[in-house]
């Protein structure tokens, strides 16, 4: 069995930029009315604890019905994630 160091200081760095990153294109969605875009930030890791992507704070289903999603749907995904993130905000 392979032993892992997790470096806690870097762990908050990279939530952080994650949060700061989705933030910023959630106040970007909300002037737009339709065509919203994904939250995804290219980094795809499931948090065991949360169950939401560590990169846009959603849950694997909410990402798989993601492209089906209707821009009604999708804005209520937005609105979940900001919630998430407020949460996770020390």
């Amino acid at each position: 069995m392979a032993e892992i160091a997790v470096d806690p200081v870097q762990e908050i760095a990279d939530l952080q930029h994650a949060i700061n990153l989705v933030a910023a294109r959630a106040h970007e969605i909300r002037a737009q009315a339709i065509n919203l875009p994904s939250p995804c930030i290219s980094v795809c890791r499931m948090s065991a604890a949360s169950g939401w992507c560590e990169g846009c704070f959603r849950t694997r289903d909410e990402i798989a019905l993601w492209s089906q999603g209707t821009d009604t749907d999708k804005r209520a995904v937005w609105n979940l994630i900001e919630q998430r993130m407020a949460a996770l905000q020390p």
